[in-house]
């Protein structure tokens, strides 16, 4: 008897999680379905929810997503910018995340995006970057370009005026400072090549 009400109990604050974490979000679902980047928002959750292999619908999983994933936050509030200030403090950033590209395109995804610093001039497509990774200035003015279908990977740092190839992957601890090529993987400190088109290869950049 004591087991069935336990569970009857678990039940009951579980579903209250839900619906509290629902009414939170209620703000933002509105700004979600009238912004006009919701394109682009919509194209972001699916992406997010694929490659977390989740299976939902769309306004069920971008409740999900702002629940248990604070990098999604981050890039939600990105997207509206112009209005995250008044629904932030309902569902906050991560705060060792910080985004501040000039432009980023659909489907970017941050995968444990701990102690990260995206300060691109632009990133294309479908990129994907980890943790502990920084993206930024050199000086005033140069910082990096991330082209469609680039991935960073943890602790990578790319640094001032380059530019990373469509399809390249920069390698966990690797520092670029110099171009990468398209369909490229690069490795190392400095970063040179080690595979190109999916040959294995040793070149410098």
């Amino acid at each position: 008897m004591a087991n069935l009400l336990l569970k009857g109990l678990n039940k009951i604050v579980y579903l209250l999680g839900h619906f509290l974490n629902f009414i939170r979000l209620i703000p933002h679902l509105i700004v979600l379905n009238t912004h006009r980047s919701k394109a682009i928002i919509r194209y972001d959750i699916n992406r997010w929810l694929a490659v977390l292999c989740i299976d939902c619908g769309y306004v069920k999983g971008f409740i999900l997503l702002m629940k248990k994933f604070p990098e999604f936050r981050n890039l939600f509030y990105y997207r509206v910018s112009d209005l995250s200030g008044f629904i932030e403090f309902l569902c906050p950033k991560m705060s060792t995340l910080q985004i501040s590209a000039k432009e980023i395109g659909k489907g970017l995804f941050i995968q444990h995006g701990f102690a990260t610093i995206i300060a691109a001039k632009s990133i294309g497509e479908n990129c994907w970057i980890n943790q502990q990774v920084t993206i930024g200035f050199s000086n005033s003015t140069d910082c990096p370009v991330l082209k469609d279908n680039v991935t960073i990977s943890a602790g990578a740092k790319v640094i001032g005026d380059v530019t990373i190839g469509d399809n390249s992957t920069v390698g966990a601890n690797a520092v670029v400072v110099k171009n990468v090529p398209p369909d490229c993987v690069v490795v190392g400190v400095p970063a040179y090549v080690v595979k190109r088109n999916g040959i294995k290869v040793k070149e410098p950049l």
